[in-house]
């Protein structure tokens, strides 16, 4: 029986982790009102105290970790420890990280979307609609595109990682305060930068979140371009946001509510690389001709930019790693009840499309009317009424 203790030990967080996620996916109404006010102030504690350090801790322990694993490795065959109660305490230590993340922080993926909480209506859309959400951001980007500064070769040359982590706060601090989103509240502490970032960028990864220390963290590799985007879209996660699609659509909006015309050309960017890829994707006729029209309009900087963007994946990425880390990514977010997951990260599309149609299609062709008076003559037409009588002007008398 000593043999399996490790295993019973492990079953049992186990189960506690699939209970939370059963109560989180069956009563999400409770889950949506609690959970995330409760679990944003644990996550600004988390930042506070982990913001202290300028290294990612968890990085630090998940390090000091695979030493123990190693050395009980080492330990096991030294001192001939039966394997299979070794590897029982293993799956125990697993199950307790597991469970302890469900509980301060995977709960979040069974809250209500967030186009509940910025008033955003679903709408099924059709093709033009995609297409012309996807022209007004290139148009958009098209013009960021000569104000933000380039170096001599003509390359975007954004302000420093720290700068940019500083920046990034004052987008969400626009949607709460200006534009009455409290979402969006939460630690704006700056973002970190991930440690051994080559790894990262062999296996595709701007940037990580951990539940656990409350830390967001970001590939400082990846292109100038991308940088205030990721940044803003991982701190949505510590915000407590954590489905990826609503993510990305908060930093969209994090990111052109910045004043600064790096992040928005950020946001305009991303934006319709989104749109683009999906109308592009869509494999129709229609689609395929209104993907050829828009494309024919970026304009030079901006196609410059996006070749750049694709040639830092396509040289930093290898392979095997990021097939193995997209694997992970995946089981990952439909184990925590993201059920699209990786495939998420794109359904920012539709949010986008959404967003253009209410603020910026609806308001561009809604005729303002005009206010009717009806003390006003000029508004009111009485001819054949045979009660009305034409009022003649009164001479005042001179006495």
């Amino acid at each position: 029986m000593k043999y399996w203790r490790g295993y019973l030990t492990a079953a049992i967080f186990a189960a506690i982790s699939w209970v939370l996620m059963q109560f989180g996916s069956k009563f999400t109404t409770i889950v949506d009102m609690v959970y995330p006010y409760v679990i944003r102030t644990l996550q600004d504690m988390l930042a506070e105290w982990t913001g202290s350090v300028d290294f990612v801790l968890w990085q630090m322990i998940a390090m000091v970790l695979l030493v123990i694993l190693v050395a009980s490795i080492v330990l096991m065959i030294v001192l001939k420890w039966n394997p299979i109660q070794w590897f029982g305490w293993v799956l125990t230590a697993c199950s307790v990280i597991f469970m302890l993340h469900t509980l301060v922080y995977g709960l979040n993926y069974y809250a209500g979307p967030i186009t509940e909480d910025i008033r955003l209506e679903e709408r099924e859309y059709s093709v033009e609609d995609l297409t012309q959400a996807a022209t007004y951001y290139r148009d958009k980007a098209n013009d960021l595109a000569g104000q933000v500064h380039r170096d001599s070769s003509g390359n975007v040359e954004f302000s420093d990682f720290e700068v940019l982590a500083e920046q990034a706060a004052d987008g969400f601090e626009s949607l709460v305060y200006d534009h009455s989103y409290p979402v969006f509240a939460g630690s704006n502490l700056p973002v970190k930068e991930l440690g051994w970032a080559d790894l990262y960028s062999s296996m595709g990864i701007d940037g990580v979140t951990m539940g656990l220390t409350g830390e967001a963290a970001v590939n400082p590799q990846i292109p100038d371009v991308a940088l205030p985007f990721t940044m803003c879209h991982e701190m949505a996660h510590r915000k407590c946001i954590a489905i990826e699609r609503d993510a990305n659509f908060s930093a969209f909006l994090a990111c052109q509510a910045n004043d600064s015309v790096e992040f928005q050309y950020s946001a305009y960017f991303m934006a319709y690389r989104y749109c683009y890829n999906a109308l592009a994707g869509a494999n129709t006729t229609e689609a395929a001709g209104a993907a050829a029209r828009v494309a024919n309009g970026v304009s030079a900087q901006l196609s410059a930019d996006l070749k750049h963007y694709s040639e830092f994946y396509s040289s930093k990425r290898s392979g095997a790693a990021t097939s193995v880390a997209n694997t992970a990514n995946d089981v990952y977010l439909k184990a925590s009840g993201n059920e699209s997951g990786i495939a998420s990260y794109g359904e920012v599309c539709d949010l986008l499309v959404w967003w253009h149609y209410q603020e910026v299609f609806l308001p561009a062709v809604t005729v303002e009317e005009s206010h009717f008076d009806p003390m006003d003559e000029s508004q009111v037409d009485l001819s054949g009424n045979v009660n009305a009588k034409e009022t003649e002007p009164v001479e005042e008398g001179v006495g």
